[in-house]
């Protein structure tokens, strides 16, 4: 559920909900509404499953039940491939989740932009901002109401640090989905959770990522469920640092983990 907490004298507005609504997305929430959860994310990972039509029945209902979504976009994305093609395939998807998602009222379009392959990392965040600014073209030319939000990303081959995203977002005004997980795997089991919330303090358009992540010399192998103590370092820093964030759980048991985060906040 959307849990005021206190911190000093500004009340914080967190949100956690489960990753992969499946087919049965509009039968879900009204589930997950009644056992005071507000927000899920679609998982478009492995193709856009949802039509136009099925997305605008899902919208009205998330806006009856005022229930906030996201759509993970596929997984198949990189931006910066060699090959022309491919980057024009990747903006296709990422524009068919974000037509989906103007449909759905699922306003954070998530995705893993790209690879480093043979690029340094200055000329793939170069190559990533020219393709992102024309993404945004494009959704603005399409009227589309949703906001890009590249991925921080689990391995070390992937474009995608909270450094290179935060800097993305404010040059071009894109939002960020921070994975903590993916940071904590990309880092080799290292992470600060106090030193990632002031670097996304400011950022406008947040949603996040979190779950238990098991991680080898290359970053991210497979998530894993959700360590009580880690939920907890990672609200206690939220509440500490006044972030107002929604979190999608993507364990394996992503709505019993979200209901023991919600428990975790209920007493902060």
């Amino acid at each position: 559920m959307m849990t005021p907490v206190g911190a000093g004298n500004k009340v914080l507005m967190i949100k956690i909900g489960p990753a992969g609504l499946g087919g049965q997305a509009i039968t879900n929430i009204r589930y997950l509404k009644g056992i005071g959860i507000e927000c899920a994310e679609l998982a478009f990972t492995r193709g856009v499953y949802l039509s136009n039509e099925k997305s605008k029945e899902l919208g009205k209902e998330a806006e009856k039940l005022k229930f906030s979504l996201s759509i993970h976009a596929p997984y198949y994305i990189n931006l910066t491939s060699e090959d022309p093609q491919k980057i024009k395939d990747s903006k296709k998807r990422i524009m068919e989740s974000c037509e989906r998602g103007h449909h759905a009222t699922a306003k954070y379009i998530v995705f893993h932009p790209a690879y480093y392959g043979k690029l340094n990392k200055e000329k793939c965040y170069e190559l990533v901002k020219k393709e992102i600014e024309e993404l945004q073209e494009l959704i603005k030319k399409n009227n589309f109401n949703v906001i890009l939000c590249p991925e921080t990303t689990g391995k070390i081959s992937q474009f995608g640090d909270i450094d290179e995203l935060t800097k993305l977002s404010k040059q071009t005004g894109c939002g960020i989905c921070v994975d903590f997980a993916h940071i904590y795997a990309r880092n080799q089991g290292k992470i600060n959770y106090d030193d990632v919330s002031k670097k996304i303090k400011d950022i406008k358009n947040l949603t996040a990522h979190f779950s238990g992540i098991n991680y080898g010399l290359k970053g991210e192998k497979n998530h894993i469920p959700t360590p009580k103590e880690e939920a907890e370092k990672l609200l206690n820093s939220l509440n500490k640092n006044k972030i107002n964030i929604r979190i999608i759980n993507e364990s394996p048991q992503p709505v019993r983990d979200t209901l023991m985060m919600q428990g975790i906040l209920g007493k902060l």
